[in-house]
């Protein structure tokens, strides 16, 4: 597992967190041929693996962090509440509204196909720079509870089960679909999300999506995309 998600309470994590395996959509309206989808039925969070997903030193890059919205009064904008984290050049996204009771919640904007779990490619970067992206800071405005969905690898280790050179690889998500159709290991968890909650996490190595499953309210994500360093907001576990 090359996935880390900061916590010190396990239990608090234990009681946010659902884990379960991936499958392959075919011939599903809703979604792309091969988008990689939580199998089901979702499971609790053991003990062993709240322990396995405690970062160690090596984990920086794959580090995922649950956080709260930051302290003071409210910014000018929503465009603007990223700017007191420390990277100047922060990118705002935009907002994304989901549906209720979406069991992944991205489209393919083209035919408005769900794309599944996927990774981002912003920072056009090879394989062997995969560390390096940006981070995703993403907050849940509601009104609904939402999830974020992780695959438990990273796209560097996906890539090196297919690939015997990686170097000059520019990673995609049709390597984690092809990987997946394989049928090698890949575990997803799924982490609850209320309103005025959020992540930071590197979309551009980790294998992601947002989810409404089982929510009977849509939600409104806001996203942003900067250079962070870990413990830049306050952590929810």
């Amino acid at each position: 597992m090359t996935l880390a998600i900061a916590h010190t309470d396990p239990a608090a994590l234990i009681a946010r967190c659902d884990s379960t395996g991936v499958r392959t959509a075919r011939d599903e309206p809703e979604y792309e041929n091969g988008a990689v989808l939580p199998v089901g039925p979702w499971r609790p969070l053991t003990v062993q693996l709240a322990a396995e997903l405690r970062p160690t030193e090596q984990s920086d890059s794959t580090l995922v962090e649950l956080v709260k919205l930051p302290d003071g009064p409210p910014p000018a904008t929503l465009a603007t509440l990223a700017d007191q984290l420390g990277d100047p050049d922060a990118v705002h996204l935009g907002q994304a509204t989901s549906p209720a009771r979406a069991l992944t919640t991205t489209p393919n904007y083209q035919d408005g196909r769900r794309i599944g779990l996927h990774i981002d490619n912003w920072d056009r970067l090879r394989c062997q720079a995969k560390h390096t992206g940006r981070r995703r800071l993403c907050f849940n405005l509601g009104p609904g509870t939402r999830y974020l969905l992780l695959g438990d690898l990273d796209i560097r280790a996906v890539c090196r089960g297919l690939h015997s050179d990686t170097e000059i690889h520019y990673p995609h998500t049709d390597e984690l679909r092809a990987y997946t159709a394989l049928g090698l290991p890949l575990r997803v968890f799924r982490l609850r999300l209320d309103p005025g909650e959020g992540y930071i996490a590197p979309t551009e190595l980790l294998p992601h999506d947002g989810s409404t499953e089982d929510q009977p309210q849509p939600s409104t994500a806001a996203f942003w995309l900067g250079h962070w360093p870990p413990g830049v907001l306050a952590s929810l576990i």
